[in-house]
């Protein structure tokens, strides 16, 4: 199994960046690479750039338990 990545964030109640504020949560992905969730990544963080509370990570998916037995 491909290694898949994921853009994930949206609208947070403070700057401590802990609790996402409901209704505001955005999924975008899977992507088969890393350049191609960065795009997007990029594209959501300058159109939310003049809201503080907004934020977007990329993450990865996790790895499938036989997948880490045999590395």
């Amino acid at each position: 199994m491909q290694e898949q990545f994921w853009v994930v964030g949206g609208e947070f109640s403070d700057l401590d960046f802990r609790q996402i504020i409901e209704g505001t949560g955005k999924t975008f992905g899977p992507f088969e690479n890393y350049e191609a969730a960065q795009k997007v990544w990029r594209d959501c963080s300058l159109a939310n750039r003049f809201e503080a509370c907004a934020r977007f990570s990329i993450v990865t998916s996790a790895i499938p338990a036989q997948r880490r037995q045999a590395a």
